[in-house]
């Protein structure tokens, strides 16, 4: 999948959260932050974009798991779509060549 894919995926996730019913925002808050810490222990120190991407592509079952263990008794702090999404959009700010909202290429890393 290539980010220009992935991104407005995760884009709609964040919108998803920031959307949700007060009541419910801070379980989903909670879970996506478990979420986000998932993503820096699987992705370790600096990563990129295109790493972020793959890692998202080879499947998000994990994040169901992860949601499940964060909010055992909340079925609806369990949907990737949000919680999951959202994470990534998230964690991409950390990506090294990501930059005020936008991809930065460098020289022939163009897609």
């Amino acid at each position: 999948m290539p980010f220009e894919t992935a991104l407005p995926q995760w884009e709609e996730g964040a919108r998803r959260l920031a959307a949700a019913d007060p009541e419910h925002r801070p379980r989903l808050d909670r879970v996506t932050e478990r979420v986000v810490e998932e993503l820096r222990r699987r992705l370790g120190g600096p990563f990129t974009t295109d790493e972020l991407v793959d890692l998202y592509d080879r499947g998000t079952g994990w994040v169901s798991d992860v949601a499940v263990a964060a909010a055992p008794d909340d079925p609806d702090a369990w949907d990737v779509r949000v919680v999951g999404d959202a994470a990534f959009a998230r964690y991409l700010r950390e990506a090294s060549d990501f930059a005020g909202g936008r991809r930065i290429v460098r020289g022939d890393d163009r897609d």
